[in-house]
């Protein structure tokens, strides 16, 4: 018996087992999630300092953010720069590595855990020690920088370094998880196509162009928008290693929130910054879906 033949009773009480059975997850989603940025959206329209009662304010902390405050726009260009860099190495870097992992080698596996190691390593703990790395006294890149006889870098105290060391080290950081799963969309090229292209004299460059990127071009679309998304939230890094400086060169979006919030207890401001940077992300998004439509290739679609 198909649902549709089923009456009309027996219908309601097998969708009221779905809800039961989906209730805590709607309702974390309700209470956790849809709750919160309702709340954040009245507050971005107030003037709130948590201790006293707030005041509304309408639009005024939108207009002051793009009128009058220097330190938003400096964020905002400062986060476009990291996110930019950032997600354009992690995907070159990511993609080389499991290209290369991806190789029936002895050792295989060990090559595998060492690359995917510093994704396990709590990021409290490896900022401490890319500190230490990025000394620009004893620091050991300076320390390899003069054993090859060139200048040392000023790294996290200069300002136009200390984006790209931050890079460095998000890179280094961050790749574990999108190489894991370059790997898994590897793995699932079937064989017979590479192996027609060899036949017909094809190089490893054909054999990639012509039949791997077009096959896991669905992975690294979804890499490419969790790249984005997960760099526009920076902030540990900044807040740890940089405090925002030099000269607020490395004062990311999300520790610029942090500071009206948690410093200056300015939360209608706070909350205007984080529906500002909702709506940034999510029209870069729906851009980012319709350029996909030019390149990305899913199994079954029609030509």
């Amino acid at each position: 018996m198909n649902r549709a033949s089923k009456p009309r009773g027996a219908r309601r009480r097998e969708a009221l087992i779905g809800y039961l059975f989906a209730s805590p997850v709607i309702l974390g989603l309700v209470i956790w999630v849809m709750a919160p940025m309702v709340g954040s959206l009245v507050i971005s329209f107030t003037d709130w300092n948590v201790l006293t009662a707030p005041h509304w304010r309408g639009l005024l902390n939108y207009v002051g953010m793009f009128t009058t405050d220097y330190f938003f726009a400096n964020s905002l260009l400062v986060t476009v720069y990291y996110v930019a860099l950032n997600t354009a190495l992690t995907f070159v870097y990511s993609l080389v590595l499991a290209l290369l992992l991806n190789w029936k080698i002895r050792g295989q596996g060990i090559y595998r855990s060492i690359f995917y190691l510093p994704a396990i390593v709590p990021l409290v703990a490896s900022s401490a020690l890319w500190l230490w790395l990025f000394n620009p006294d004893f620091g050991l890149f300076n320390q390899i920088l003069l054993a090859l006889g060139l200048h040392k870098l000023t790294w996290l105290v200069g300002q136009t370094t200390v984006v790209p060391s931050l890079v460095l080290m998000s890179v280094w950081g961050g790749a574990g998880n999108t190489i894991v799963i370059f790997l898994a969309a590897l793995q699932g090229v079937p064989r017979p196509f590479l192996e027609a292209v060899e036949i017909d004299g094809g190089s490893w460059w054909h054999k990639f162009w012509a039949v791997t990127w077009p096959l896991i071009s669905p992975v690294s679309f979804f890499n490419i928008v969790v790249g984005l998304i997960n760099s526009f939230q920076i902030f540990t890094q900044s807040y740890i290693m940089t405090s925002g400086g030099p000269n607020n060169s490395s004062l990311f979006y999300v520790y610029l929130m942090y500071r009206y919030g948690f410093e200056r207890n300015e939360m209608g401001n706070a909350a205007a910054l984080s529906w500002i940077l909702f709506l940034m992300v999510s029209a870069l998004g729906l851009i980012l879906f319709r350029w996909s439509r030019e390149w990305v290739h899913y199994e079954g679609a029609a030509a």
